[in-house]
C-alpha cells in the first residue's frame, strides 16, 4: 500500500488591526486559498491541489494557521498565498496578507519550529518590556516552555536507560 505524502505550510496572518483575527473560521480561509489557487493557477492548479488541501490547525488568537497539500503541488498553493489580500467573514472583508514561516513534512515538525518561533517571539517582546510586571511574566512563559521541554528530555532518557538494562 502506498501512501500520500504532503506538505505542511505555517502560515502566519498579518491583519491591519489583530483584532480582526478572532472574526475569521477555517472554512473562510479554506475558500479563499481555492479561489487564490483558481485565480493564479486555473482550473489546473485547483484540480492539483485539491486532492488533499485543508485547513489543519488555525489559532485565531496568534493568527497561526497550518494548511495540507499534496507534496507534488504544495509550490503552487506556496505561491497562490501570496495573491490573498483579504478574508471574508459574515460578508465583511477583512485587508491581510499570508507570511509563509515554514513548510514541512509533517505536523510534528511545524509544530517543533512554531515552538522555537514562539519561543524567538518572545525574547523579542522581553527586550521591549517597559514595566517589572510585562518582564516578570514574559520570563515565566519562557522559563514554562523551556522547562517541559527539559523534562520530556529527561523522560526520553529515562526510558532509554530502562531499555538499555
Amino acid at each position: 500500500m502506498v501512501r500520500f505524502k504532503s506538505r505542511y505550510l505555517l502560515c502566519e496572518m498579518v491583519f491591519e488591526n489583530p483584532q480582526f483575527r478572532h472574526c475569521i473560521e477555517e472554512k473562510n480561509i479554506y475558500k479563499r486559498v481555492k479561489d487564490a489557487i483558481i485565480q493564479v493557477h486555473g482550473d489546473f492548479g485547483y484540480g492539483c491541489c485539491s486532492l488533499s488541501l485543508a485547513v489543519k490547525y488555525l489559532n485565531a488568537y496568534t493568527g497561526i494557521v497550518l494548511l495540507r497539500c499534496r507534496k507534488d503541488f504544495y509550490r503552487l498553493l506556496w505561491s497562490a498565498l501570496q495573491f490573498i489580500t483579504f478574508l471574508e467573514s459574515k460578508n465583511q472583508k477583512y485587508p491581510c496578507f499570508f507570511n509563509t514561516l515554514h513548510v514541512g513534512g509533517t505536523i510534528r515538525t511545524c509544530q517543533k519550529f512554531l515552538i522555537q518561533y514562539n519561543r524567538k517571539q518572545l525574547l523579542l517582546l522581553l527586550k521591549d518590556c517597559k514595566t517589572k510586571g510585562e518582564r516578570e511574566s514574559i520570563q515565566r512563559s519562557i522559563l514554562s516552555c523551556s522547562l517541559k521541554e527539559m523534562e520530556q528530555e529527561q523522560l526520553k532518557y529515562q526510558e532509554e536507560e530502562i531499555d538499555v538494562n
